[in-house]
């Protein structure tokens, strides 16, 4: 009851926004209802004067209902395959993840950009958005303001890829017929798992793919954010080793529990069709996961404010830009040379 109390308001406008996302990207499957939903969802936010109401259900929505978006894709999903596609991508994801690291390093020296916000600027672009960003800021103590900036740097980025990159991908020829080069693509180049379903799902309904873009996507992505772990220790470390904090590290707070969740399901999967049982039974907990994704999109874009984000200052902005496209063309000339693309 109390949770209901909390966040229904928030869950209604997100669901408010969902349902006619939806419909529109059956009707638009070129845009795609996760787009069309993180647009309205922004263009709604800026006539909303006082959010408080909706706070706590927009943030459940954009953190939980996308979580159980990714654990329901699981299903489906045959566990082997899983494990093919991380090793598939592992060397695209390692290289990706450098570069956007070097490069918010180079511009903090160069640019004289604070260190806390380059450095939740570098992990956010280089592994899991908004995730990863929460995740590190408690472990080099970055306070709220440098939190909403680099978090508004990093989704103006990720909606701007959900939007172009399904053009992108079909102006340098990926593959129609399979979703694997985009899915690939999305996994490794775009910032947040938000985005990432959001593109891959624009891909499948272009193509009708059914969700063999996002399936492959997801996979990749979910590799990708296990680096949370091993570059937040990292920081916490040496940020202990130069005694500028006491903070213990949270294991709890650190570690992506949804991911063992996601493998679980695929686990099921993968047990339930060996003995013979139709893949066509998990259809329907994947078109619920679509309609997730979709309802996270609008919380996503009641999230992000543009005008915000014009105020805080081009030099953030020009360091997410620089990070997204030095991610976005490692990710490509990798492909290339794997054979992928």
């Amino acid at each position: 009851m109390i949770f209901m109390k909390k966040n229904i308001y928030g869950l209604l406008l997100c669901l408010f926004i969902a349902l006619p996302s939806w419909y529109l990207g059956k009707m638009f499957p070129i845009i795609g209802g996760p787009v069309i939903a993180i647009i309205a969802g922004m263009i709604i936010t800026m006539f909303i004067k006082d959010k408080s109401l909706f706070e706590d259900g927009i943030k459940f929505t954009s953190k939980k209902i996308l979580q159980y978006a990714v654990i329901l894709l699981g299903f489906g999903l045959n566990l082997q395959v899983i494990l093919e596609t991380g090793m598939q991508s592992l060397p695209i994801i390692i290289l990706t993840i450098t570069i956007s690291l070097v490069i918010a390093y180079i511009l903090h020296k160069t640019m004289k950009i604070p260190s806390k916000i380059s450095t939740l600027i570098g992990v956010g672009s280089s592994i899991c958005g908004g995730s990863a960003v929460a995740a590190t800021a408690p472990v080099i103590e970055a306070n709220d303001e440098e939190v909403a900036q680099a978090i508004s740097v990093i989704f103006f980025f990720n909606v701007l890829a959900a939007v172009l990159f399904p053009m992108l991908g079909t102006m340098l020829g990926f593959s129609q017929s399979s979703g694997d080069a985009f899915g690939i693509f999305a996994g490794t180049a775009v910032n947040d798992t938000s985005s990432v379903t959001a593109a891959a799902s624009s891909w499948d309904s272009m193509y009708r793919l059914g969700s063999a873009t996002l399936d492959k996507a997801v996979t990749v992505k979910l590799t990708r954010t296990l680096a949370i772990i091993p570059i937040t220790l990292f920081l916490a470390f040496y940020r202990l080793k130069k005694n500028e904090s006491s903070q213990k590290v949270s294991f709890k707070k650190v570690f992506p529990f949804f991911i063992l969740f996601f493998v679980g399901a695929s686990l099921i999967t993968t047990i339930a069709t060996a003995f013979g049982v139709p893949i066509e039974v998990f259809t329907p907990l994947k078109d619920l996961s679509k309609f997730f994704i979709i309802m996270a999109m609008a919380a996503i874009g009641l999230n992000t404010n543009i005008v915000k984000l014009v105020k805080t200052g081009g030099k953030p902005i020009f360091m997410g830009l620089s990070c997204w496209v030095g991610i976005t063309l490692v990710s490509l000339i990798m492909q290339y040379f794997l054979g992928i693309w």
